[in-house]
């Protein structure tokens, strides 16, 4: 899985990426501050399965913070975009080419309206964010239109010559983009399409293929960044509540970062996520006057307003749980939760939705679903087949004949 982090140069995109991985990168209020794209681990935050045995896990990637367990997912920070980039724009291609093999995009936008769509900073409230939505999605769909026209009269003829399948070959054809034969079925036939004969097809349909392939491929989150600023919460508000069908969240990159930062130090005891921190006793007497008063703003200014805490961690998992609808699974023993070296639960998968027992086999290890013979389900202690659909959550044995 790769999340990538887009939206237009100077709206927080690097202080968001670096919140989520405490990743080394630059940071500056003027365009054009990440040029080639950073690549980092974030986490999603679950509750640590092993909590239900009243263990804690030993991760073999990620960490534990009480009953909380962090998986790491790829993510990616691109060069900014601005209007245009699919003309090449600012740093349009390269930011567009770099996003091919993102799962999920997450869109930081400046909810306060002080970046304008050049990405200068302006003063709050003087540029409306909104346009900010409608301009990325249209740069994406114009992206996969062009990558779809290149040479598609040619492809096009030569499929309807053939009598080949439309379907599978439009599918070959993106699968760069990640597009399955599925979604083209499904697409074709939304679109009501002839199949017989693509040629035919207009360009205002082959631009609401491109819209289709590009909302199944590259779903999108927005975080509304900045928003303890002025104007931040009115132009949230409004947002909202004129797109309904969006997935939105108030954000402060800038206070994760801070917060973060602070408990790498020691100086406070805070889990990702929560809507608190703590002083530690090391921190109570290491911080200066202006660092607590920047940690108070933070929490009387954001995290006692906002019902997702500073937002970014939320963001991330809504990414992944609510867009990708992906699912958390362990693998373990009904009558051993421990490897061979006493780690507790030391692996954790994150899978597609829908995903069964015989498909988590496999991605075990092919001899696993090769030879598959049943599964059982580690807190109930239920036997489940190969076809039983796998929950969030789930501890899974695995059975096989090899």
């Amino acid at each position: 899985m790769l999340i990538g982090v887009v939206g237009k140069p100077s709206v927080g995109k690097s202080t968001f990426f670096k919140a989520a991985t405490l990743a080394e990168v630059a940071i500056a209020p003027y365009p054009f501050t990440t040029i080639k794209p950073n690549e980092g681990v974030g986490f999603v935050r679950i509750e640590d399965a092993a909590s239900f045995f009243g263990k804690v896990s030993n991760p073999r990637d990620g960490f534990v913070l009480g009953t909380n367990r962090f998986v790491p997912v790829q993510m990616l920070d691109v060069a900014g975009l601005v209007p245009g980039a699919h003309e090449g724009a600012g740093m349009g291609n390269q930011f567009l080419d770099d996003l091919r093999q993102a799962d999920v995009l997450i869109h930081i936008i400046d909810i306060a309206g002080a970046t304008n769509e050049k990405g200068e900073c302006v003063s709050p409230g003087s540029y409306d964010p909104e346009k900010d939505l409608l301009f990325l999605e249209e740069e994406l769909d114009y992206w996969y239109l062009r990558i779809m026209k290149k040479g598609w009269e040619r492809f096009a003829r030569q499929v309807q010559q053939e009598r080949g399948s439309i379907v599978k070959e439009l599918a070959k054809q993106l699968s760069a983009l990640k597009v399955s034969v599925v979604m083209v079925e499904d697409v074709l036939k939304k679109l009501n399409l002839n199949l017989e004969q693509p040629i035919s097809w207009a360009d205002a349909d082959l631009f609401g293929l491109a819209r289709e392939f590009r909302k199944l491929t590259k779903p999108m989150i927005i975080a509304c960044n900045k928003i303890d600023l002025p104007y931040g919460l009115e132009n949230y508000d409004r947002l909202k509540q004129k797109y309904p069908h969006l997935m939105i969240v108030p954000c402060s990159a800038e206070a994760e970062l801070a917060l973060r930062e602070a408990a790498k130090h020691g100086l406070i005891t805070y889990v990702p996520g929560e809507r608190t921190f703590s002083i530690t006793s090391v921190g109570g007497a290491k911080l200066s006057d202006k660092q607590r008063h920047a940690l108070d703003y933070i929490k009387t200014g954001i995290l006692d307003v906002y019902g997702s805490g500073t937002g970014v961690q939320e963001t991330i998992n809504s990414a992944v749980f609510n867009l990708l609808k992906y699912v958390a699974i362990y693998p373990g023993g009904v009558n051993k939760l421990e490897d061979k070296f006493g780690n507790v639960l030391p692996d954790c998968f994150l899978m597609p939705p829908r995903t069964t027992a015989l498909d988590f086999a496999f991605r075990l290890h092919t001899d696993f679903g090769n030879n598959f013979i049943r599964a059982i389900d580690v807190k109930t202690k239920r036997t489940v087949g190969k076809e039983h659909i796998l929950n969030n959550g789930d501890v899974l044995e695995i059975v096989s004949g090899k």
